[in-house]
């Protein structure tokens, strides 16, 4: 009789990291059951097979199971962005729709320190922004609460946090990518090295040193995984050289559709019909290309049409793939990044391309308030950027403007999409989320029928009530 099937978890607390990866790895070729073969295994066994098998002959993929959960605190929301930019990870990040940052709150990078003359300045920058911020987050706070009365079917509380939540979407705008954020990272072994390298060949030391004191963390856990996470010249010579101030000239369209398979809905349509008929894939290509509309749609709506939101399309959307060149305030590109699945090449963060200002702002009083702290940001970024290119980016607030290429398959931006577009999706990100809704139903038409949102906003709604104005800055503005 064969063995019943037998399921159960290696318990972290009793096994390490590097024993669990061992034991997974050693199953290739031993007859004997994952418990059995991690109670053989102790802390030199497990070295000495992962100084053999992964930092020996490169079997790297053993060590995608020792998976460390690593608390990084009090780091710069500028630094998260590198620590973030890893695919194979996981990531729950302090919000700054859901909290809020005292006027201390922010990072002093250490190039600065030492008798530099800036950092008074820029001490003085980032608390004049995180005042503004706190004086509007008073001042509209007071709007609201006359303008926005509590309705009938809400209770105090619920009314409240109506209120707070208005508020600090709109007043979140001023804070400098220099504030202060926790971060939570799930991560394996083998990711961790590709992110430690990129991290310890950052232009920032702030993020060097984070990098420094993951590995110094890790290296307790996972002793021999981490061998070769040292800085690398090649990548910090392309990260050093890409630092610079993007050209202020402005972009044609805030969301540009730059390149699509003018033959992508078809594509995709002839790998759902390879996936059930046993003909070539030119064949199929060539059966899609001759079916009626009705034909099209109702193979689509297979593809896609699920029972409830936790079911996903099929893969065979992935086969189609867009590219945008999008233009958002940073803020709404700080939730973008998010989305690991699209690709994302942002340029340097900076205060030359202009800024968003939220309509509550606007209609609290605090738009006078609001421009001049963008005006004096902008003075010293620019000044700061001339001495330390790098650092330039702590002081831009989330309303500047950033420029970045988002590529994704049709699977992944439909699931950015629906979720983006959700009432309880920040407005600039809702936004977008229906600039690129408009695009997919102009060219996957038959998809059209069954990829319906059920939110009635659009992008001219939106604009009109969430922003009182883009201020797109040129080359005379600098």
């Amino acid at each position: 009789m064969p063995d019943k099937p037998h399921i159960y978890l290696l318990d972290p607390q009793k096994y390490s990291p590097e024993t669990i990866a061992v034991a997974f790895a050693k199953t290739s070729r031993s007859p004997e059951s994952f418990a059995v073969i991690a109670d053989e295994l102790n802390a030199e066994k497990s070295a000495e097979f992962n100084e053999k098998w992964v930092v020996g002959y490169g079997h790297s993929s053993v060590a995608e199971h020792a998976v460390l959960h690593i608390a990084v605190e009090n780091i710069s929301r500028l630094a998260c962005e590198c620590l973030e930019s890893n695919r194979l990870a996981s990531y729950t990040e302090k919000s700054t729709r859901y909290q809020t940052w005292k006027d201390d709150a922010f990072f002093v990078p250490p190039e600065l320190t030492g008798g530099s003359p800036l950092q008074a300045k820029y001490i003085k920058t980032c608390q004049m922004l995180l005042q503004t911020y706190l004086d509007c987050i008073e001042q509209v706070t007071r709007y609201l609460s006359q303008t926005s009365p509590q309705l009938p079917e809400e209770t105090a509380s619920q009314w409240q946090r109506r209120i707070r939540s208005a508020t600090i979407d709109s007043c979140r705008y001023l804070l400098p990518a220099g504030v202060l954020a926790n971060v939570g990272m799930t991560i394996n072994a083998r990711a961790l090295e590709h992110a430690l390298v990129k991290m310890l060949s950052h232009p920032l030391q702030e993020v060097r040193a984070i990098g420094a004191e993951i590995k110094t963390a890790a290296v307790a856990a996972i002793p021999t995984l981490l061998k070769y996470a040292n800085p690398d010249p090649i990548l910090q010579q392309i990260q050093t050289s890409t630092v610079h101030i993007p050209s202020a000239r402005p972009p044609q369209s805030w969301c540009q559709l730059i390149s699509i398979d003018p033959d992508a809905e078809n594509r995709l349509l002839a790998a759902y019909y390879y996936r059930t008929h046993d003909i070539a894939y030119a064949q199929c290509l060539e059966t899609v290309a001759a079916w009626s509309v009705t034909e099209r749609q109702r193979v689509a709506r297979e593809m896609v049409c699920f029972e409830n939101c936790h079911e996903s399309p099929l893969r065979e959307l992935e086969y189609a793939v867009l590219t945008f060149d999008i233009t958002l305030d940073q803020g709404a590109y700080y939730e973008v990044k998010r989305h690991r699945m699209l690709t994302l090449t942002p340029q340097p963060l900076t205060a030359n391309l202009g800024y968003a200002l939220p309509s509550l702002i606007r209609q609290a009083g605090c738009e006078a308030q609001f421009h001049q702290a963008m005006h004096e940001s902008q003075q010293f970024f620019t000044e700061l950027s001339d001495a330390f290119p790098a650092l330039g980016g702590y002081v831009v607030p989330n309303a500047a403007l950033r420029r970045f290429l988002l590529s994704s398959n049709l699977r992944s931006l439909w699931h950015f999409i629906q979720l983006r577009s959700a009432p309880n999706a920040h407005f600039a990100v809702r936004r977008l989320a229906q600039q690129l809704y408009t695009e997919v139903l102009e060219h996957f038409p038959a998809f059209a029928p069954v990829f319906q949102l059920h939110f009635s906003e659009s992008v001219a709604s939106l604009e009109r009530d969430y922003f009182a104005d883009i201020i797109m800055r040129n080359d005379h503005d600098q």
